[in-house]
């Protein structure tokens, strides 16, 4: 497998369940970060497509069969979404591989089969969820529904779109929401293969649209009157900004955003099964990756030695071609991502840290969007290489005393999104996982199941995905009082 050279053009938009000519001239270039060449060109979808997919879904809802559908005429229409992603899975991870830079090794799983995943798991969960429960009230039997919540503005970032796609569509879909998905212009031809999946799927006329677009028009979807429900993964920065302009309608909102996890190793742990478990999740997609391990806390005790064997394991991580399967660490999305890591770097030195391995752009990469896999070590909690989310290559050691002191400096973040314990004894991890306050979190291991509740405390988002916590996102709630000694017949 060799880096992409062909063009991939798409002249039409995914609208309301059919593909039509965009209102607007207006092109998308998405440029290789491998080779800064251009390898596709879509629509750039305008304010008034944004309308008709609004519109449609809007009509799809309030009179389309799709809401009224039973559960498993909807289960077996996305049962058919997954079936195709998963005989498609190859292509969707070379395709995001070339416009992201996720090395095609990972890419299967992270950015392809995990997606299909989700599309499963969400099935799993709508199976078996409480759509309806008879209550005893303090004043007569309830009868208690909950009811799909309407319109979702779905939109998702660049790192992992069809991963993020299909956590906010498949369950909307699958509670008989109808959604409007606002892609990334960084990443929107893969967009064109779920779209095919879901117009040869059967989906009914209105219920999906996929459209790429820049954050102005992300911003008019997420503002749009006939929007019931946004749910948007990105950066806190962006997630403020979707919150501020979507309460202007009170449209309810999912946040799943930024995060600056920490990977705690306590001294009894096995430093060779520590290393092997958390640096493939610390440079994960190239280091953007919003759960990553980017804090790896230390027992001072054990630093010397913790800290050589994870700059030795960083240092041997073979960097380039994300399509070549021998490729370890890909580019970055954009020169944009580049230089902000670049400048992290510069920021760190001069905050004090010190450079254990990496730190510059590999001198072997004459084009390409390339920064070192990096680990700076002497890293205090307060610097802002350690608070700030850098989204790239760029990992802090930081060295701790006791139990106490790593769960502190776990905890002192702004973010609360990820994290993980290593330590022979799994009961004492258990009891670290439950001190820290994050949404996630891993013993000995790491993983994020579709079978649970993700999302973040603080500033790391609102809401949960995944699960039944994050099927019962897309739904309202209703309470019906039933007359004092009814009985069901």
């Amino acid at each position: 497998m060799t880096e992409r050279t062909e063009l991939v053009e798409h002249g039409r938009l995914f609208i309301g369940g059919e593909f039509t000519d965009p209102l607007s001239t207006e092109v998308i270039e998405v440029i290789s970060p491998h080779t800064e060449q251009v390898i596709g060109r879509v629509p750039h979808a305008s304010e008034a497509d944004v309308d008709r997919a609004v519109a449609a879904a809007r009509q799809a809802f309030d009179e389309g069969p799709w809401p009224r559908m039973t559960l498993d005429e909807r289960i077996a229409v996305i049962t058919r979404i997954k079936d195709a992603f998963a005989v498609r899975h190859e292509e969707f991870a070379r395709l995001i591989s070339a416009q992201n830079g996720t090395p095609y090794s990972a890419s299967v799983m992270v950015q392809a089969l995990a997606a299909m995943m989700v599309w499963d798991s969400a099935i799993t969960v709508a199976r078996t969820f409480p759509y309806e429960e008879r209550r005893d009230g303090v004043l007569g039997p309830l009868l208690v529904r909950r009811e799909p919540v309407g319109v979702v503005a779905a939109v998702v970032p660049w790192n992992v779109p069809q991963f993020t796609a299909a956590a906010k569509l498949a369950p909307a879909l699958l509670a008989g929401c109808t959604a409007v998905l606002k892609v990334s212009p960084e990443t929107p031809l893969d967009a064109y293969l779920l779209a095919e999946i879901a117009e040869e799927a059967g989906l009914p006329p209105g219920v999906l649209s996929i459209l790429p677009a820049d954050r102005e028009v992300s911003e008019y979807l997420v503002g749009h009157r006939d929007v019931d429900k946004v749910s948007f993964t990105g950066s806190v920065a962006a997630g403020r900004r979707v919150m501020e302009v979507a309460s202007r309608n009170l449209t309810r909102v999912t946040l799943e955003l930024g995060g600056k996890s920490a990977a705690v190793i306590l001294p009894d742990a096995d430093l060779e099964a520590a290393v092997a478990g958390i640096v493939p999740f610390a440079w994960m997609i190239n280091g953007q990756a919003c759960v990553a391990q980017t804090r790896i806390l230390a027992p001072r005790s054990r630093y010397e030695e913790i800290a050589e064997a994870f700059a030795a394991a960083a240092g041997a991580l073979r960097v380039g071609d994300p399509l070549d399967p021998t490729t370890e660490l890909g580019p970055l999305v954009a020169q944009r991502q580049q230089q902000r890591s670049l400048e992290y770097i510069k920021l760190g030195q001069e905050e004090g840290a010190k450079i254990l391995t990496g730190g510059n752009v590999p001198a072997s990469r004459e084009r390409g969007w390339y920064v070192e896999p990096t680990l700076f070590g002497s890293v205090d909690n307060s610097m802002r290489i350690a608070r700030e989310e850098i989204f790239g290559p760029v990992i802090c050691l930081i060295p701790y005393g006791d139990e106490a002191e790593a769960v502190r400096i776990a905890d002192d973040s702004p973010y609360g999104l990820s994290g993980s314990v290593w330590t022979a004894d799994t009961e004492r991890g258990i009891d670290i996982a439950r001190r820290i306050r994050t949404g996630t979190y891993s013993v000995n291991t790491f993983s994020l199941d579709m079978l649970g509740p993700f999302g973040g405390y603080k500033n790391s988002g609102l809401g949960r995905e995944f699960g039944p916590e994050g099927y019962g996102e897309f739904f309202e709630h209703k309470m019906i009082h039933l007359p004092a000694g009814y009985r069901e017949a």
